[in-house]
């Protein structure tokens, strides 16, 4: 069967039992339907309360093929043994953004009988917090365009990038644009562009927020553009950050599902982690603590990308690093990455070992199970994990569910009993180009990094401004370990080098931009949507 079909033959209990099993009472959450809910404040702040001592788990990968290689089904099926085991282990995901769903990668609520549900509704709209990210966004966008309209009393310079509009599907044609022809009633023409919202500055902002009024205070130092003089202009001089949060107020609130075997989850947030930070919100990370003795929680791509920014951008604002990570690899990625044999593939996944190690916790290597997996292979890739000093579990959480990760919890459960002992990679007193160079060095094991003439000004504005000591997110192809996906996933020898950097003031961090990688892609030649329908019935169908 698809995910799909085995989505829809599950068994889903109402809401509200499975809030009164993770141990909510009726003022700590509000149904949306039968079988969705958002936390109140009053739940959040409770569960906020209880996260002393409890595991953070974060799941991660090697470097993926076009397809993933199935973080959110381990992670799952990871929370669902923990369960079984008797521990009370609540998984926090992302929310799937429209542009994978449409595109070539499909749904992200994980796969097979390791699926977070009602899976249809979660893949589209689900409680409405990506239109509301949004229209946040556009709304700045909008309200700056009045601005400049009614004479520009900030003397914000249209001649210079200022903030773009979002949009959730992937539509090439938006990435650049013209606005304001047609006559002097709609405004100044000037170029401007779309991103996607899982790139959007808000999307950052909702993610790493933890009360409204850090959210407004976020919002409010968004640069929407500056002056001539390079002045920044922020969204609370447009008087945007009211309104905006206004429209974020609910969504900001973490969404409550199931699992297919009727246990709790967290889905909330979605930012990309090749373009973006890639990691759930930190309040539906705290819910999850505070819930349950683990919370699992994924980061996007591979330990290069969401792995790495989850140590240094989201890791820093929860207070705390992960107490263990699990590296998902698949025999079919190895194959690919060792044009077709076992043994140099595996050098991809020694470097994301490595990578994990200097962090100070340990790691587990998930192997996903396929059926048409080779048992020669599956012992190769055992053996050579072995030889590495690190545990490996193959786990089938796809076919199994909870039951086919069993010895993957019991050895995350027992690996995950000291102390923490995170450390990150990077000081937040580092400068910008400084925290650059450390994490191509010691994450991307390249030599170093070289900036373009328009991302060294940017650095020198930063500096200026103040703001050279945030922490960075690099956008970059989810297909390599450089910048390059022609040089292979394992490359040597190489540079990082950075076209641009845009400074997420609100977000807190800047985002140093790489390659050719694009805050707004665009669909493929026969994307997911061809496939995708109503029947008679009013059922969704192929979905994924």
């Amino acid at each position: 069967m698809t995910n799909l079909e085995i989505a829809q033959k599950a068994h889903l209990a109402p809401i509200g039992e499975i809030a009164t099993k993770a141990g909510l009472g009726q003022a700590d959450f509000e149904s949306l339907g039968r079988y969705k809910a958002k936390l109140t404040w009053e739940g959040i702040h409770r569960l906020q309360g209880l996260t002393k001592g409890k595991k953070l788990v974060l799941v991660t990968a090697m470097t993926p093929t076009p397809t993933g290689e199935g973080k959110t089904t381990i992670t799952v099926g990871l929370s669902q043994a923990l369960n079984k085991l008797g521990k009370k282990a609540i998984p926090s995901l992302r929310e799937p953004a429209l542009g994978p769903v449409m595109g070539n990668k499909g749904g992200a609520c994980g796969g097979g009988y390791s699926q977070v549900l009602p899976m249809e509704d979660i893949n589209l709209f689900f409680t409405g917090d990506f239109p509301a990210i949004s229209a946040a966004n556009n709304l700045l966008a909008a309200l700056l365009d009045a601005h400049v309209q009614h004479g520009n009393p900030l003397a914000i310079d249209i001649r210079q990038p200022i903030w773009p509009r979002v949009e959730d599907l992937p539509d090439r044609a938006l990435r650049e644009i013209v606005v304001g022809l047609g006559g002097t009633a709609n405004g100044y023409p000037r170029e401007t562009g779309y991103v996607i919202t899982p790139a959007s500055e808000v999307m950052a902002i909702f993610g790493l927020s933890r009360t409204i009024p850090e959210l407004k205070k976020r919002l409010g130092r968004i640069v929407a553009g500056m002056t001539r003089a390079k002045v920044p202009i922020n969204a609370a001089q447009l008087q945007a950050n009211g309104a905006m949060t206004a429209l974020l107020r609910d969504a900001l609130r973490p969404n409550l599902v199931q699992t297919l075997e009727g246990t709790p989850a967290f889905v909330h947030g979605g930012p990309f982690a090749n373009i973006a930070h890639g990691c759930s919100s930190v309040l539906s990370i705290e819910c999850a603590l505070g819930m349950g003795d683990y919370c699992i929680t994924e980061a996007g791509f591979a330990s290069d990308l969401g792995g790495e920014k989850f140590m240094h951008i989201l890791s820093p604002v929860l207070g705390r690093g992960p107490d263990l990570a699990v590296l998902v690899v698949t025999v079919k990625a190895i194959r690919h990455h060792g044009k077709g044999q076992i043994a140099p593939g595996f050098e991809n996944v020694r470097r994301h070992i490595q990578h994990l190690a200097q962090y100070g916790i340990p790691t587990v290597v998930a192997i996903n199970h396929f059926v048409d997996d080779a048992e020669s292979e599956l012992t190769e890739i055992m053996e050579l994990c072995n030889l590495e000093g690190v545990p490996a579990e193959i786990a089938k959480a796809f076919a199994e569910g909870g039951e086919g990760c069993m010895e993957l919890a019991e050895t995350v459960d027992n690996l995950s009993r000291g102390k923490n002992t995170w450390r990150p990679l990077v000081s937040p007193s580092d400068s910008v180009e400084e925290k650059l160079d450390t994490i191509v060095r010691k994450v991307y094991q390249g030599n170093g990094v070289r900036l373009s003439d328009s991302a060294k000004s940017t650095v020198d504005w930063l500096h200026k401004n103040g703001l050279d000591h945030l922490p960075v997110c690099v956008a970059k192809t989810q297909y390599s370990f450089c910048d390059n996906p022609a040089l292979g996933s394992t490359p040597s020898d190489f540079e990082i080098f950075i076209r641009e950097i845009k400074p997420s003031v609100g977000a807190g961090f800047v985002v140093a931009i790489s390659g050719d990688i694009m805050q707004m892609p665009g669909l493929g030649k026969t994307p997911g949507a061809h496939n995708i329908d109503v029947n008679q019935k009013g059922e969704i169908i192929g979905l994924f």
